[in-house]
């Protein structure tokens, strides 16, 4: 490895990305051709959320997505949310996790976030102790997570 390069993702970094989400979530299903356009201006290009990648040797290896939230709560001081953490497995153990999490963060509080959440797998305790070390705390809050029953999508 000789150099990481941490910044926010273009268009043409679209296909690497969805690779990497294939191997966080390999059941996902995949999405349309004529909707990726439209997805990608809204979600890495919009005014309230942002994807952004690590580079090893030119080659996007991790990503994140950050996503502002609006907030009547904390002086108005929008909310930070991180998603969809995720480094290539052959490029695991490198520092791009730890690069991509600590720019996402500089980018959050440039934003003017009163805080910034993340959630992880309970089974995942090896991101765990990446997440303390470049400043959460997972004993602050707790979260909890609904998601749709699967009769919604069938």
């Amino acid at each position: 490895m000789t150099c990481i390069t941490v910044r926010k993702a273009a268009a043409a970094d679209a296909p690497a990305i969805l690779a990497l989400y294939r191997e966080l979530r390999p059941h996902d299903p995949p999405i349309a051709n004529d909707r990726l356009d439209l997805l990608w201006r809204e979600v890495a290009e919009g005014p309230q959320s942002m994807v952004l990648v690590a580079e090893c040797d030119e080659e996007v290896a991790s990503t994140c997505m950050l996503a502002t939230l609006a907030n009547l709560a904390s002086g108005g001081r929008p909310i930070g949310v991180i998603e969809h953490v995720v480094t290539a497995a052959r490029f695991r153990r490198r520092g791009l996790s730890r690069r991509l999490l600590e720019f996402a963060l500089m980018e959050a509080w440039q934003a003017g976030c009163c805080k910034v959440m993340l959630l992880s797998g309970m089974q995942r305790s090896e991101a765990h102790g990446l997440y303390e070390a470049v400043g959460f705390k997972g004993d602050v809050e707790r979260g909890f997570v609904a998601k749709p029953p699967t009769t919604v999508f069938a």
